[in-house]
């Protein structure tokens, strides 16, 4: 038997210890370069998001402060160090974006969603998206994320999970805050104009300090000129 058990033993596929094959459960949906799953627009790009950003995301699947089992999961034994790794594998992969189908929405949807990203809405105390995502929209280094060329169903699942609390982040959590201001037909415009927008030539992070001035999220009821905020 203990031959027996030592020949199984030896024969044993050996797994190679790459950082390819340590991030198998990763590309396994967000695809090999993180570029997202095709045919679902609920798995994400990872590719070129701000390292800190993708971070912070593991940690709130580790802490609880977001809500998908799979995750959980897949993350609840990685050390800081694996992670910083993971995020800055992912990080530094540049491929292109493939463009997703959107719902049909009217002019006047749009002409709502363009408002709210770039000018917010002072009546609502809601922030232009663009105050704290970049005048691209392409994220701000060093852990504000982009928002051009993620899927429509993406953004509206997300700003839903903002305001069911299954998705947050330690205080101050400004983009909880922000989403519970939006109606539902709100968050349907802001995610049908991002999707539908051209990307920009450059789809980098803009320089950390690019954006000013970020918003203190934990005043951001008091901000007087809610334009000039931004979200997180």
């Amino acid at each position: 038997m203990l031959f027996g058990s030592a020949s199984r033993a030896s024969d044993a596929p050996t797994i190679p210890d790459t950082l390819q094959q340590r991030i198998a459960a990763c590309t396994s949906c967000h695809g090999v370069h993180g570029e997202g799953k095709p045919g679902s627009d609920f798995f994400p790009r990872l590719a070129g998001k701000p390292a800190a950003y993708l971070v912070r995301q593991m940690q709130g699947f580790q802490n609880g402060l977001r809500k998908y089992a799979p995750m959980e999961y897949t993350v609840r034994q990685l050390s800081p160090a694996y992670m910083q790794e993971i995020a800055e594998y992912f990080s530094a992969q540049q491929v292109p974006y493939s463009r997703s189908p959107l719902p049909p929405v009217g002019a006047e949807a749009l002409q709502r969603g363009e408002q709210l990203v770039n000018s917010g809405d002072p009546a609502l105390k809601v922030p232009a998206c663009a105050s704290c995502h970049g005048n691209q929209l392409t994220g701000v280094e060093p852990s504000t994320p982009g928002l051009v060329g993620l899927p429509y169903d993406y953004i509206s699942s997300q700003l839903g999970s903002w305001r069911t609390h299954t998705r947050a982040m330690k205080a101050p959590d400004c983009m909880a805050l922000v989403a519970s201001r939006l109606s539902p037909s709100d968050i349907t415009a802001v995610a049908a104009w991002l999707a539908s927008r051209q990307l920009p030539a450059d789809t980098h992070a803009q320089a950390a300090g690019s954006v000013k001035p970020m918003l203190p999220c934990g005043v951001l009821g008091a901000v007087k000129n809610a334009a000039a905020g931004g979200g997180a």
